[in-house]
């Protein structure tokens, strides 16, 4: 999974960050992303797409994913979504990540001449927006592909889970718990015995 890793290296980038969102197809709750600048490659834990792991095996890597590298976590509400769509929030919610991610780097890092231009981002999927003033590269089913991605992805999982967790004991009678937000039967009979609650998107179809 260092294919693109070291085809962005050979071409001269000494910043690699991988960049993927969870949540843009639940009904409820924020979409989250991460970016991830791995300083080392050498994992204990299993690294893959967050969605071919057991809530277990995230939690082990996600910890790990910390001590690899620098990371860093954006986040847009369901108010936002409403407001921008789900495409151009999980665009913001990179965005933030990114920029937190070099916010974390060292000042002499940062205040490089060379800097933006030794600065490569590698995107889950098929399309990115972006003000940000690095080169970037969208890579379909990224999260399967690149380490940087899947560490990524994992980050942007587990962090929205544990959101999904912190709602479900305010609105306990949707079982966000279990669905995270999505649109499993459950949580639309759910939707359809109590109504939306104020996580809810009012842009979606819920029922």
């Amino acid at each position: 999974m260092l294919t693109y890793e070291k085809e962005a290296a050979l071409n001269g980038f000494r910043f690699i960050l991988g960049v993927d969102e969870a949540g843009r197809g639940p009904l409820a709750g924020p979409v989250v992303a991460a970016a991830v600048y791995l300083t080392s490659f050498e994992f204990e834990h299993p690294i893959n797409d967050s969605k071919k792991m057991t809530p277990k095996s995230r939690e082990a890597a996600f910890h790990e994913i910390f001590e690899r590298g620098c990371v860093g976590i954006g986040m847009v509400s369901e108010v936002g979504i409403d407001r921008v769509n789900i495409l151009n929030a999980s665009h913001m919610a990179m965005e933030t990540a990114v920029m937190q991610l070099v916010r974390r780097l060292p000042e002499e890092v940062i205040a490089g001449a060379d800097f933006r231009r030794q600065v490569v981002l590698l995107i889950d999927g098929n399309m990115f927006r972006s003000h940000l003033p690095y080169a970037h590269k969208t890579i379909i089913s990224g999260d399967a592909k690149s380490l940087s991605i899947a560490c990524a992805s994992i980050v942007a999982k587990v962090t929205r889970d544990r959101v999904m967790d912190q709602y479900d004991r305010i609105f306990p009678q949707y079982g966000f718990k279990q669905h995270k937000g999505y649109p499993t039967e459950m949580h639309r009979e759910a939707i359809k015995t109590h109504g939306a609650c104020r996580i809810h998107r009012k842009s979606f179809t819920l029922l």
